[in-house]
C-alpha cells in the first residue's frame, strides 16, 4: 500500500515538474534558434505548385505533407473523397487526457504570372522595401547573418496557408529537440481543396468522424488584426454563392436597329440588383436580417477590438462606409449580399454598339450563425419573382422566350455554414494563457472574422466541438492576389505562437 502511494506521489511530482518545465521554456530564445530552420521548411513547401483547380499539382504536396508528418512521429491516413483526399496526422502522447485537432489547408489560389513581380510565384524570394517604397529582391542567403522583421518572403501560399503549417512544423521540431512534449494528443487535418470551397470536405468529415474525434479544434489560418497585434478569432462566416443571368435577344443585336426595341439584359440586371439594397448598403429584402439583434453585452465585446475606422477606410481607399452595422466589427455580425462580378457585352478595345444577349451577376453571401442559407436563398428568389421574373434552371428555350417577358437563370450553391465559439470556452481560456506566456499580454479577441473557413462541418459532425482560429500572418499579405507574401516578423512570432500553444499544459 505504501509503495502504491509513493508511486502515485512520484508520478504526480513528475507530471508537475513536466508542466513547470513547459512553462519555463524561453519561447523567444528557442524561436530565434529555430528561425532559419523554419525558413528552410517554408521555402521547401512553397516550392511546389498547389492550384486546387489543377488536381495533379496537389500530388506532390500531399506526399510532402505525409512525409514531413511521419518523420516527426505522426501516423498518417488519407481520408478519401470524390476529389483530393484529406490527410490526417495523429501523434498520440502517453497519459494524455485531451486531444487537440489542428486544421490547415495546403492548396492555393490560381496565379496570373504576368502580374507577379518575380520570375516564378512558386519559387520563394526574399525582398526588402527600398528608399523609393518599392519591394526589391535580395538574396535569401542574407538571412544567414542579417534579419529585419519587415523583410518579406514572396510566393503563392506564403501566408494562405502554407506559412502557418511551416510555423507549426518548426515549433514542433523546437519542442521535441528541447526534450519536451505536449501533454495532449495532437491531430492534424490537412485540406487540399479549401480554395475551391472544400466541396468534398463535409461528406468526408461525416464519414471519418471517429478518426477526427477531438476535444477542441484550432484553425491556423488568416491574418492578424490590422494593428498586427496577436489575435484570436472565435468564429468565421460561412459562404454561399448565386449566379444570375438575365436575357435579351437570342443573339447580340445592332443597337441602332434595336436599341429602343429589344430589352437590354444589362439594364434589367442593374435594376434588379439595385432593388436589393438601399443607399446605405442595407439589404431591403424583408426578413434578411431576422434573428440578429446585438445586445449591449455583445456590442461591448465587439468594441474591445481596437479598430481605427479612419485607418481602415484609408487603407482600402474609401471615404464612406455602408451602414449595415454601426462599426466595422458590427458589420461582420450580419449576413452580406455582395456582387463579386458582372458581365455583359464587351468593354475596352473590344467594345461594340450592340444590345447584349445576356448579362451575368456573380453574388456571394457571407453567412453568420443566425442565418440559414436556405432561408436567405428563398427570400432572394421571392424578391426576384416579385420583380416580375420567371426563374429558370437552364438557358431559356424559344417557347419560354415567347411566353415570359422577363427571364432569369438561377444557379446557387452553399459551401459551408458559419461557426462561433464563446470566449470563455475551454480552448479560449487555454489559448489566453499561452498567449500571455508568449507575448506578455492578452491577445485581441474577435467574435467572428469576415472570411470564411470550412469548419462548420467539423463542428456539426464532432458534437459541437469548440473551434478557435489562431491568426498569425500580416494583414497586408496580398492573400489570393499577385505578390502574396509573409512578413518575417509575423513568421517568427507565428513560430513562437505555435510553440507556446504546443507547450501550454491542457
Amino acid at each position: 500500500m505504501k509503495r502504491s502511494i509513493l508511486f502515485i506521489l512520484l508520478l504526480a511530482l513528475s507530471m508537475q515538474m513536466h508542466v513547470l518545465a513547459q512553462q519555463q521554456i524561453d519561447l523567444e530564445e528557442v524561436t530565434d534558434a529555430y528561425f532559419l530552420k523554419g525558413i528552410g521548411i517554408l521555402n521547401d513547401i512553397l516550392s511546389m505548385p498547389n492550384d486546387s483547380n489543377i488536381p495533379e499539382q496537389l500530388v506532390a504536396n500531399i506526399a510532402w505533407c505525409e512525409e514531413n508528418l511521419e518523420k516527426r512521429g505522426y501516423s498518417t491516413k488519407q481520408l478519401q473523397t470524390d476529389g483530393a483526399p484529406l490527410v490526417l496526422g495523429f501523434r498520440e502522447v502517453p497519459n494524455a487526457q485531451k486531444t487537440v485537432l489542428f486544421y490547415f489547408h495546403i492548396d492555393g489560389q490560381p496565379v496570373d504570372r504576368k502580374r507577379w513581380e518575380q520570375e516564378d510565384p512558386y519559387q520563394p524570394v526574399l525582398k526588402k522595401m527600398n528608399a523609393q517604397g518599392k519591394w526589391e529582391q535580395i538574396p535569401m542567403s542574407s538571412l544567414s547573418d542579417d534579419y529585419d522583421a519587415d523583410w518579406r518572403i514572396f510566393a503563392r501560399s506564403s501566408s494562405d496557408d502554407k506559412g502557418p503549417f511551416a510555423m507549426f512544423l518548426t515549433a514542433w521540431d523546437a519542442m521535441v529537440d528541447n526534450e519536451m512534449m505536449s501533454n495532449f494528443n495532437v491531430k492534424v487535418i490537412l485540406d487540399f481543396e479549401e480554395e475551391i470551397g472544400s466541396p468534398n470536405l463535409p461528406a468526408a468529415v461525416n464519414k471519418y468522424k471517429e478518426d477526427l474525434k477531438a476535444d477542441m479544434m484550432l484553425i491556423m489560418d488568416g491574418p492578424r488584426h490590422l494593428s498586427n497585434k496577436p489575435t484570436i478569432s472565435f468564429g468565421a462566416r460561412g459562404i454561399s454563392q448565386i449566379t444570375l443571368t438575365t436575357y435579351g435577344p437570342r443573339a447580340a443585336q445592332h443597337s441602332g436597329h434595336y436599341g429602343n426595341y429589344a430589352p437590354n439584359p444589362a439594364f434589367r440586371m442593374a435594376q434588379l440588383l439595385a432593388s436589393m439594397k438601399d443607399d446605405d448598403g442595407r439589404v431591403t429584402i424583408p426578413g434578411y436580417y431576422d434573428g440578429i439583434n446585438l445586445t449591449q453585452t455583445e456590442r461591448d465585446i465587439l468594441s474591445q477590438v481596437p479598430d481605427d475606422e479612419g485607418e481602415i477606410k484609408s487603407k482600402i481607399g474609401i471615404g464612406t462606409t455602408d451602414r449595415v452595422g454601426g462599426t466595422y466589427q458590427e458589420s461582420l455580425q450580419y449576413p452580406s449580399l455582395n456582387i463579386r462580378g458582372l458581365s455583359s457585352g464587351w468593354v475596352g478595345d473590344e467594345v461594340r454598339t450592340i444590345v447584349p444577349a445576356d448579362a451575368t451577376a456573380e453574388i456571394d453571401i457571407r453567412l453568420v450563425p443566425e442565418s440559414d442559407p436556405e432561408r436567405l436563398f428563398a427570400l432572394i428568389r421571392k424578391h426576384v419573382e416579385d420583380q416580375g421574373y420567371h426563374i429558370l434552371d437552364d438557358d431559356p428555350t424559344d417557347e419560354e422566350r415567347m411566353k415570359y417577358p422577363k427571364l432569369i437563370k438561377w444557379e446557387g450553391s452553399i459551401s459551408y455554414q458559419a461557426f462561433r465559439t464563446p470566449f470563455d470556452s475551454e480552448p479560449g481560456i487555454w489559448l489566453n494563457k499561452a498567449y500571455i506566456r508568449a507575448f506578455g499580454e492578452e491577445p485581441i479577441r474577435k467574435r467572428i472574422s469576415g472570411g470564411s473557413l470550412p469548419i462548420s462541418p467539423f463542428v456539426e459532425a464532432l458534437d459541437n466541438i469548440p473551434a478557435v482560429t489562431v491568426t498569425t500572418v500580416n494583414s497586408d499579405n496580398n492573400q489570393h492576389g499577385p505578390n502574396e507574401n509573409i512578413r518575417l516578423g509575423n513568421y517568427k512570432e507565428g513560430i513562437k505562437t505555435a510553440l507556446a500553444i504546443l507547450t501550454q499544459p491542457l
